[in-house]
């Protein structure tokens, strides 16, 4: 059992809880944080006729219309329902339980006003993997990612559809053992649920997650493909890093010389001078990459612990502040920046990838023992990731810097950060594809070589032989490609 607390955590803890599949529980710091804030909202406004958005007023455009008391429930349910409006693909169901994850957090933390019941039916939704169907697009991510969140909150309502058990059904058809009384919202609950960053903030999560691995699986390849071309390993000698110690670029350095510690291959005396960037640039370029991610983790640490929702309570000093928490430009900018980083990770390895297949350094062309031009080998990988290359490009044009007006110009300013996030998640997937046609053009390099190459990539390649054998004639690479994904991820 993980149990949810007010102390910090980190995307490392999410992934940890992630990976356990352990059920969550509230401690009880985190219950009577809950329900102090809670009682306070009930308290004070059975004694005060003050205004308070979204608590005793209409949302965005109606924020100065006054609710009648006897209209507040109702109005809770008409805000869940009229936002629940997004469209597009599916969230998929390993970002949708982040997103749950998140929101437990941060409605946990004491400020939000929510009831404990309603945070025990998320605690249900996430320990009974019953994960409610979000729609990707519709989120300005300024006034918080409403419509996503909408969809989420439709299913403590009763509404909406759920998938469970791989199945995607209606929230009221749920089976009995795992079904749930649908909940009426209290006051502020509604906008307290759709107010907030985690549909932006689970992606990047996700992202940060798979990109830790990726960065790993970036740094083996490309001292696979060092060996493949048989380069020099000066470029990576730690005196030149510490001439300009970024510490990506040391750390990345290190990498490949561990990766190539023992290679008969690396101790060869080489014949070219100099190695092209794509080889002798790893460090600069994979370095900077991973700068980039640790400053990115940073961002998405803050967010996670941060209370999102508007208004805010602070029940200790008696105040009830409306502001703006839950703009997500903090998360905009990095998301963004991570997908540029992620993507410079593909590009250098395609252009491995093309050398490798080049003909050049004692290679065949198209890395085919058959060069009679009746197989083509490697050719047509190469092409596909340069397809992927290509489209990352275009994903990477950054949505932080767009912003179109809504809600009648009450919310001028929107930081598309969910539009960042949902391209965050195309861009990296697609990075592990470059990687893996990468992978099979170095291993495959491998094979002409008299000399071997290191002890550490050598158990790795003898591994995937097992599962995708050596290229001797043309065969459909599709399911050799798909293969190789599947071996990378289990790196």
């Amino acid at each position: 059992m993980k149990i949810i607390d007010l102390a910090p955590i980190t995307i490392q803890d999410v992934a940890t809880t992630l990976e356990s599949k352990e059920k969550l529980a509230l401690s009880k710091d985190a219950i009577k944080a809950i329900q102090h804030c809670r009682n306070y909202l009930d308290n004070k406004l059975t004694s005060t006729e003050t205004l308070f958005y979204g608590i005793n007023t209409g949302f965005g455009h109606f924020c100065n219309e006054r609710i009648a008391d006897e209209k507040v429930e109702e109005l809770q349910a008409n805000l869940v329902m009229s936002h629940a409006c997004g469209l597009g693909d599916e969230v998929p169901t390993e970002v949708v339980k982040i997103i749950l994850y998140l929101k437990i957090r941060n409605l946990s933390l004491g400020n939000s006003a929510i009831s404990l019941e309603t945070i025990e039916t998320l605690l249900h939704l996430y320990n009974n993997d019953i994960l409610p169907v979000i729609f990707q697009q519709g989120s300005l991510g300024a006034s918080g990612d409403l419509a996503p969140l909408a969809h989420l909150s439709l299913v403590l309502i009763g509404m909406g559809n759920v998938r469970y058990k791989g199945k995607k059904i209606a929230t009221k058809d749920l089976p009995k053992e795992v079904a749930f009384k649908p909940l009426k919202l209290k006051t502020k609950e509604g906008l307290a649920l759709l107010n907030g960053t985690q549909f932006s903030l689970a992606y990047a999560v996700w992202a940060a997650i798979k990109a830790q691995k990726i960065a790993e699986l970036a740094d083996m390849t490309a001292a696979l493909s060092v060996d493949g071309f048989n380069c020099r390993l000066s470029p990576f000698d730690h005196r030149l890093h510490h001439a300009r110690p970024h510490a990506g670029q040391i750390q990345t350095a290190k990498n490949i010389l561990k990766w190539l510690e023992n290679s008969e291959i690396a101790q060869e005396e080489k014949t070219s001078v100099q190695d092209p960037y794509a080889f002798r640039c790893v460090p600069q370029v994979h370095g900077a990459s991973k700068d980039t991610l640790h400053y990115a983790q940073g961002i998405f640490n803050i967010e996670i612990n941060s209370v999102t929702d508007n208004p805010l309570l602070f029940p200790d000093d008696d105040m009830i502040i409306s502001g703006g928490n839950f703009h997500a430009q903090p998360l905009a900018l990095p998301l963004d920046f991570l997908a540029i980083a992620l993507a410079e990770l593909a590009s250098i390895s395609e252009r491995r990838t093309f050398l490798l297949i080049s003909g050049q350094r004692g290679l065949p062309g198209c890395l085919t023992p058959e060069g009679s031009g009746l197989h083509s080998g490697f050719m047509i990988p190469q092409y596909t990731a340069a397809s992927i290359v290509s489209q990352n490009k275009q994903l990477c044009t950054p949505a932080s810097v767009d912003s179109i007006v809504s809600s009648n110009g009450q919310e001028d300013h929107v930081s598309m950060a969910a539009n960042a996030a949902t391209k965050l998640y195309r861009v990296t997937n697609n990075v592990l594809s470059v990687l893996a046609i990468e992978f099979m053009a170095a291993a495959q390099a491998l094979e002409f070589r008299k000399a071997k190459t290191s002890p550490a990539l050598q158990k790795i390649v003898n591994n995937y032989r097992k599962v995708v054998p050596m290229l001797k004639k043309d065969r459909i690479l599709h399911d050799d490609m798909a293969k190789t994904i599947d071996f990378l991820n289990t790196l």
